[in-house]
């Protein structure tokens, strides 16, 4: 099970404001480019103030705010007739450099390292290169978890904001970010998986 599933009713939630958007000549790339803009910037901000924990309270704010931007990019793409291959090249590519941007602040945020968020990013990054060669071999885009995007979306949310109000974080957090990179490797096997069965 994974956040994902829960994507079709947030669709019908934004339906009415993607519909406004599209009456205004919004494209589904400019919304695309621009949600990447804004998770680099901020990602580059927080890195360069790492001990400054309350600013890591716009992470999970982004996270949710970027969530309904990657669906408002999907719907503008598939329900207004603005799907391109284009268009199918910025949502893979755009979503990993905005993940990596939006990870990258906790590699100078203690207990964790260059070493930890480095292998999380790293396989964040492989998670979805496997989602998409589902795609390749005719099977479909896979988005399973157990920590697919919008699971670490959630989770890293999570820790941006305990670091936000608490100034710290406990030692023991280095362990649970192993932990999430070895559910990533089982995203990873999860997907090959389910993609050579399909």
């Amino acid at each position: 099970m994974s956040i994902y599933a829960l994507k079709p009713k947030f669709q019908n939630l934004l339906r009415p404001l993607v519909r406004k958007l599209f009456a205004r000549g919004v494209t589904a790339n400019q919304v695309t480019l621009c949600a990447c803009a804004i998770s680099i910037v901020l990602g580059i901000a927080l890195a360069l103030a790492p001990t400054h924990a309350p600013l890591f309270m716009l992470l999970p704010l982004w996270f949710f705010l970027r969530m309904a931007l990657n669906a408002m990019d999907g719907m503008l793409a598939r329900e207004f007739g603005q799907k391109s291959a284009l268009g199918g090249y910025l949502n893979e590519t755009t979503d990993v450099i905005a993940d990596a941007a939006l990870y990258l602040p906790f590699a100078f945020v203690a207990p964790f390292g260059a070493l930890s968020v480095g292998v999380f990013i790293y396989l964040a990054a492989l998670s979805e290169f496997c989602g998409v060669l589902g795609a390749v071999h005719g099977n479909g885009r896979r988005y399973d978890g157990p920590l697919g995007k919008s699971d670490r979306a959630f989770v890293i949310g999570a820790l941006a904001l305990w670091y936000a109000l608490a100034g710290q974080l406990p030692a023991w957090m280095l362990w649970l970010m192993w932990g999430l990179v070895a559910l990533l490797v089982a995203t990873c096997v999860q997907r090959v998986r389910l993609g050579l069965r399909d």
